[in-house]
């Protein structure tokens, strides 16, 4: 909630106007505090029809996927359109690393990291009960030991510190609502030596056909990760039609 820049001074409306911040303050999902923090960080614009309005460093973030859309995460054309077995395989994972896959949706790669890593594990970290649901029942139905469900909010993946060797977001990080949060939170997450990947859309090409506020460009994502903290270790570009950024924290 904005100030209004002509408030009166008369005593009864200040009463007033504080009363009604207290209301707001309650009623909202998330604390007051955390609000008033990123009140200067974030910008806001007329929406774009996939956009929330919402501007992160000249980046407007894109509406969050539904549970609706499971289906399509799921697709039989997947592989084929994107290579998910070569991207789990340029993870260079070891059997005992610590992985989150944060915004895991449905699973799909949740599922598919979990026997690589056997005296690891996996955190399948998802903010829609609908998702964390799907993947308690499909933890339970595969027999996964080592995955954890972990429901995660808009400001963090509730992850405990220095705990991960790796964490990913596929497809998933221009959905952010509270992307500095969330990257900072991931920071005090990973190991000293974790590494962070987005597998994202490739917004420098045009023909790769997804809506444009889905699409992330390597620039837009090395200056919006560098203001948290990362600098860019590893970039690939033998994915069809995303980008392959890991990045490790910055060395003080």
């Amino acid at each position: 909630m904005k100030r209004n820049a002509f408030l009166t001074s008369s005593l009864v409306l200040s009463l007033l106007w504080g009363t009604l911040l207290l209301f707001a303050g309650a009623c909202d999902s998330q604390p007051v505090k955390s609000q008033q923090a990123t009140t200067s960080i974030y910008a806001t614009k007329t929406p774009h029809p996939d956009g929330t309005g919402k501007v992160y460093l000249g980046r407007e973030i894109a509406h969050v996927m539904s549970a609706a859309g499971g289906r399509w995460l799921e697709r039989d054309t997947r592989q084929e359109e994107e290579n998910v077995n070569l991207a789990i395989q340029k993870l260079n994972l070891q059997p005992n690393s610590v992985v989150a896959d944060v915004g895991a949706g449905t699973g799909y790669y949740t599922f598919r990291l979990a026997p690589l890593v056997p005296q690891g594990k996996v955190y399948a970290v998802e903010v829609q009960d609908a998702f964390v649901s799907a993947l308690e029942a499909r933890k339970k139905e595969l027999g996964l030991a080592n995955v954890t469900v972990v429901k995660g909010s808009a400001l963090s993946p509730n992850l405990p510190e220095n705990s991960l060797d790796l964490a990913i977001m596929v497809d998933v990080y221009h959905e952010q609502a509270y992307p500095r949060e969330m990257l900072q939170a991931l920071h005090r997450a990973l190991k000293p030596t974790g590494k962070l990947l987005l597998l994202e859309y490739r917004a420098e090409d045009t023909t790769v056909p997804i809506k444009e506020l889905h699409k992330m460009s390597v620039a837009q994502a090395n200056k919006e990760l560098a203001a948290n903290g990362f600098t860019l270790y590893r970039q690939e570009n033998f994915l069809p039609i995303q980008h392959f950024l890991l990045y490790e924290k910055r060395q003080k």
